[in-house]
């Protein structure tokens, strides 16, 4: 249903916000989600064999945007510490 598409939306993003950028993971978040929305977690067998190379994407993405985070967040404190510095 629709409103089971909006609670897995939810879920993933409020997830991968707090997921660690470690290997395997992904398959808890998963499990997370299914069970949120009334599916057996079960069901991650499923796609267990090819989770290997989703997982390395998904890892990828989530330290290339810690990774972005960190350093936008580090140029602005410069910034700031050069303005207050003058």
């Amino acid at each position: 249903s629709f409103t089971q598409i909006i609670t897995v939306v939810v879920i993933a993003v409020v997830a991968s916000i707090g997921t660690a950028g470690v290997p395997g993971v992904g398959l808890i978040m998963l499990a997370m989600v299914l069970n949120a929305v009334g599916l057996d977690p079960a069901a991650i067998g499923i796609i267990l064999g090819i989770d290997r190379l989703l997982d390395m994407t998904r890892t990828s993405v989530n330290i290339t945007g810690d990774a972005a985070c960190a350093l936008i967040i580090s140029r602005a404190e410069e910034r700031k510490l050069a303005a207050k510095n003058e």
